[in-house]
């Protein structure tokens, strides 16, 4: 492998959920040798397995991955801590003659890497965010979220209500700085410390709803219920991080009786249909992205070879 500049060469692979990511990465990491690192916010949690969409125990021994299972449910894992441990992957795996291959659809996680952001510590403001909490008590998440969208609308937009921890965030950083997160992050230098290939995938939006609600389908057949039952009798409250992720806030509505079974199914597939296109929003504002149509299922190998070529021309890698 050729290095320009001497940086490390960084193989990245993003789009939105249910989209095909994880069989076209591990055909890439074979042919490459490249080990994958996990761009996951969620995957980063043990006993979330299903509802995380996790490369199987069989996937894995096919190539190594990084950065799944590092941390229990409890675990209030941030974006600057993911970046932090990616770092060190990426020079690990370079290191010992391998191609660093980061994979997945957590668009602020992966553009932190990629292009080396910087988390200058803001503070906190305890008593902001108790009150937060209060007003999310009095008038429910979304109105909470309604006060991010009137400062921040960028932020808001990508994430979802219940996400409270982060939208608290947000409000809390505009608190302290008088800036919001996305004027932030616009001013971040987009200079990448790595030599960069970007691979975005993409299909026909009416197709990816079809293949998500398949998806859920799938993983209540694995036993999604189940994995959510366990984690709340191990002590994970629906309070944490992790238990606010998709597939795991809905099914825990249900089992506290608070909607039916038809109901939460139906918000599950609502709500993964809404982070799809707040994923592709998110990743369409990464401008060096070289997007691959996936849209014809049948057609795997010619979206191979295509991926291939940008490989080729990006990182001049013979197979």
């Amino acid at each position: 492998m050729t290095q320009a500049l001497d940086k490390p060469q960084l193989l990245v692979l993003v789009g939105p959920t249910a989209v095909g990511k994880t069989r076209l990465s591990l055909e890439l990491a074979e042919e490459y040798d490249a080990e994958i690192i996990s761009g996951d916010s969620m995957q980063v949690y043990r006993g979330m397995d299903i509802g995380t969409a996790k490369a199987n125990l069989q996937e894995r021994e096919r190539v190594p991955h990084h950065l799944i299972d590092i941390h229990d449910p409890d675990y209030p894992f941030s974006v600057a801590e993911f970046q932090e441990r990616a770092r060190e992957c990426i020079l690990d795996v370079h290191a010992r003659g391998k191609l660093p291959f980061l994979v997945g659809g957590t668009g602020l996680y992966v553009e932190s890497v990629c292009y080396g952001f910087e988390f200058s510590e803001v503070g906190s403001d305890e008593g902001f965010r108790a009150e937060q909490l209060r007003y999310a008590e009095q008038f429910g998440p979304d109105a909470l979220l309604e006060k991010l969208r009137k400062i921040d609308p960028e932020t808001a937009e990508r994430l979802h209500a219940n996400d409270q921890r982060r939208v608290i965030r947000a409000l809390e950083i505009f608190h302290l700085t008088g800036k919001s997160l996305s004027e932030r992050l616009k001013v971040q230098k987009k200079q990448s410390p790595y030599e960069l290939c970007i691979i975005g995938l993409t299909m026909d939006r009416a197709l990816l709803y079809k293949r998500i609600e398949e998806r859920i389908d799938q993983m209540i057949g694995e036993g999604l219920v189940e994995e959510v039952e366990g984690l709340l009798q191990k002590g994970y409250g629906k309070d944490y991080i992790s238990m606010q992720g998709l597939g795991y806030k809905e099914i825990i509505y249900y089992l506290e009786g608070l909607l039916s079974w038809d109901a939460a199914v139906q918000l599950l597939k609502r709500d993964t249909r809404r982070f799809a296109k707040r994923q592709l929003s998110w990743f369409r504002h990464m401008k060096e992205i070289q997007w691959v149509d996936v849209s014809e299922l049948g057609n795997f190998s010619a979206h191979l070879k295509e991926v291939h070529a940008i490989i080729a021309d990006k990182l001049n890698i013979e197979r």
